[in-house]
């Protein structure tokens, strides 16, 4: 998926929690996604994505060539480019911050073959025990056709690890509509956020498509990490890994619980280790790309653009 020129609709809806696909078509839904994920907002010392006139910001992870994340890497270590032009860097964070973590969880019918649903409720309650419980936040989201919230954000997760133990499995599977939905609600939180999505990949009812759901994600400052506990091969591992990356996330597939081990940490340990960047953006709306580039020999892990609203 090229992250060129992108033409949106011209509708706009007023930002809201939750929207409900069925009411909408779907260039009305990337509409409202785009309203609701691009907005204003600055909270305490922790900047988020500002769309419109003033800064844009980019969550960095950098890793060595053994993959570990790189520590105490100052501005100057890194460029970015805006449309293919070098930005000033105008802000420049890489302290701990609390870390809001969106547990999204394929409940369709198609995970109950063995052993998706015991993969799937082992990372998240790895990745759970990872977290700084107290500090740290989680909610749990779990979609067929539809997405419930069924656990509100907390930093007591035990009534996480209930919700999950709760969940039944049944029904079709849209999956990319679920992504683009939790997304909306994930963005209204501040400090260090991310989307874990825990699914075997196979996408059967969703309106939106693979690549609009990309351009939504990689458009906020959002990284989601698609966990593939179902062995999604060609197309369809294809479409969730390029979703990842634009997003600044990653593909993990999870074959055994020790590769599920092994991925609760890495989800968490990039999250810690974020370097926030923030530029001036070009004032002109539409789509606009991003590319990070280190003066070192590392390999950066980052959004791929950001959007200016009309």
């Amino acid at each position: 998926m090229a992250c060129g020129s992108r033409q949106w609709p011209g509708a706009w809806f007023p930002p809201i929690r939750l929207y409900d696909v069925s009411k909408f078509s779907v260039s009305q839904l990337t509409a409202v996604l785009i309203a609701a994920l691009v907005s204003v907002s600055v909270t305490g010392q922790e900047l988020l994505f500002k769309s419109g006139v003033d800064r844009v910001t980019v969550a960095v992870v950098a890793r060595d060539r053994h993959g570990r994340p790189m520590t105490g890497l100052s501005a100057g270590d890194f460029e970015i480019l805006a449309d293919g032009e070098s930005r000033q860097i105008l802000d420049f964070r890489n302290s701990e911050a609390a870390v809001s973590v969106a547990l999204l969880i394929d409940a369709s019918g198609s995970m109950r073959i063995a052993p998706k649903v015991q993969l799937s409720t082992d990372v998240a309650r790895l990745l759970l025990a990872s977290l700084s419980e107290g500090v740290d936040e989680a909610g749990l989201f779990v979609f067929d056709t539809a997405v419930r919230n069924t656990q509100p954000f907390t930093s007591e997760f035990e009534s996480v690890r209930s919700a999950i133990d709760a969940i039944q499995f049944y029904g079709s599977t849209s999956l990319y509509d679920a992504i683009a939905k939790t997304s909306s609600e994930l963005s209204l939180r501040a400090g260090r956020r991310a989307i874990v999505v825990l699914t075997d990949g196979v996408d059967t009812s969703s309106r939106l498509t693979a690549a609009q759901v990309s351009d939504v994600a990689s458009g906020i400052d959002m990284p989601l990490y698609i966990v593939s506990v179902g062995g999604a091969t060609g197309d369809a591992a294809g479409n969730l890994s390029d979703l990842a990356r634009l997003s600044g996330g990653a593909f993990l597939p999870v074959k055994t619980a020790s590769d599920g081990s092994v991925v609760a940490r890495q989800i968490v340990t990039d999250l810690r280790h974020q370097y926030v960047l923030a530029f001036e953006p070009y004032p002109a709306p539409g789509w606009h790309q991003i590319e990070v580039r280190a003066t070192r020999r590392v390999t950066l892990q980052a959004r791929s653009g950001y959007w200016i609203d009309r």
